[in-house]
């Protein structure tokens, strides 16, 4: 992480700080999961991860079951992808992504059978070479968001590895209205108490930490009460509870809140001893390695001002949203924004035609009244967005550099750095587009090759 010092802040006497005071709209809270019955149709894209894409396995017409490996790429990073439905490959098709990027997708005919792969089985797992290939068959990515392949992450370096003593399971969950954590929590707690232990077995790091906002506080109660009583493992795992400040639960803002370590520019957790999953990640893990199932299913909190049942709901990978949102009790009123996650760092969608992926963990729809966005005025040089940021860049000379291209600036003031969490644009109170502007700088600095 870079540096909190004050800086030029600390100069005028003005203390630091980072993140923004969000507001936690955490409506859906108490609403146990539901089952989304299965859809006629879903529609699983091949790119799903970050990395290379997969391959698909299957051809058109070809019958499919649930678990089955539908996709794969033999780069190493990459994670399978399963069929979430029993039925018939009806089209494989190339589909526009959120991000503007293009992807093959398997469009699968439901038969709701759900007729399960005959040839699953649970691994056997005794090291963590055993652990490594169980992972990346679960086809299992980063759940919070990021859907970075969770294999790659538990197998670095052998010098990196030596070093790691820290495991977070990352439970902060701080976007607001997102509740499908929380919920991880409450309904399955054993599941993920299970996979904490066994990758910290295998891992062989000393201290393992679940850390939760103190926002949350049945999941803190829950979480400690089997930490406490759990004799077997000792003092290992415990429960750290963080401050409800937005972006608490960012990679690098969650190991410098529990071991007090910054994670330098350009270097992964790793390289400080630390393994950060998400709650969901390491829960589904666990499940896996008892039952064979792969991730075929994502919990998700629908929300917003224009749903007209907000609730958590799990649903087959491949849904679309407008099936989703429809066993929700649909629109309440024209919806103005659609959003794959939080408001914060989710991506905006063109319509509600699009699939749900491994790494969603919310569907939120807004109505006009919300969704209205404001006029841009000039920067008063209040300095807001540079002590709310949780990296200690400086937004406003980066969306100056964005503007003008200036690939110089851009590396001079760490564009590559920014997590894009929004606090900038979020404090800001002339209402600057500085994130959106930054994400263009990063993509301006990559294409100029420096």
């Amino acid at each position: 992480m870079a540096s909190n010092s004050n800086g030029f802040l600390g100069n005028l006497g003005i203390v630091r700080s980072p993140g923004a005071p969000v507001p936690h709209r955490k409506h859906t809270t108490n609403c146990e999961t539901v089952d989304m019955p299965v859809p006629a149709t879903v529609s699983i894209g091949m790119s799903q991860h970050i990395g290379a894409p997969c391959v698909p396995t299957v051809k058109v017409g070809e019958e499919v079951f649930v678990g089955q490996v539908i996709g794969d790429s033999d780069k190493f990073i990459s994670a399978p992808i399963h069929s979430s439905v029993s039925g018939k490959v009806k089209k494989i098709d190339t589909m526009l992504m959120p991000n503007g990027s293009k992807a093959q997708t398997i469009i699968i005919e439901t038969d709701g059978l759900q007729t399960v792969d005959p040839n699953l089985k649970p691994p056997v797992v005794n090291n963590h070479e055993d652990l490594i290939k169980a992972v990346r068959a679960s086809g299992l990515v980063g759940l919070g968001g990021a859907g970075f392949p969770t294999h790659v992450k538990l197998n670095p370096s052998p010098e990196a590895k030596a070093g790691i003593d820290t495991l977070i399971i990352n439970a902060a969950e701080c976007e607001p209205y997102i509740t499908a954590d929380v919920r991880e929590i409450i309904e399955n707690s054993w599941d993920i108490m299970s996979g904490v232990y066994t990758v910290s077995e295998l891992l062989e790091v000393k201290n393992a930490y679940i850390a939760i906002e103190d926002n949350k506080p049945e999941a803190i109660k829950i979480m400690e009460n089997i930490a406490s009583k759990d004799d077997e493992h000792g003092d290992t795992v415990k429960v750290k509870v963080l401050p409800s400040r937005y972006p608490q639960g960012a990679e690098k803002v969650i190991i410098d809140q529990c071991t007090g370590r910054e994670v330098p520019p350009g270097k992964l957790p790793a390289d400080v001893g630390v393994v950060v999953m998400n709650v969901a990640s390491v829960a589904t893990l666990a499940r896996f390695l008892k039952t064979g199932m792969p991730l075929v299913t994502k919990r998700l909190t629908v929300d917003g001002s224009a749903i007209k049942e907000p609730k958590n709901v799990r649903v087959p990978i491949g849904a679309l949203v407008k099936d989703v949102i429809e066993f929700c009790g649909g629109y309440k009123e024209e919806p103005a924004k659609l959003l794959y996650g939080g408001p914060m760092m989710g991506t905006a969608l063109a319509s509600d035609e699009m699939p749900i992926m491994k790494q969603n963990n919310a569907i939120l729809a807004f109505n006009r009244a919300e969704a209205q966005s404001y006029e841009e005025s000039a920067c008063i040089r209040c300095g807001r967005c540079v002590n709310a940021c949780p990296m200690s860049l400086m937004p406003t000379k980066l969306e100056q550099a964005s503007r003008f291209k200036n690939v110089e600036a851009l590396k001079e003031y760490n564009v590559m750095t920014c997590m894009e969490c929004g606090c900038c644009s979020f404090v800001c109170p002339a209402n600057r587009r500085l994130v959106q502007s930054i994400r263009v700088g990063k993509t301006v600095l990559r294409n100029s090759g420096k």
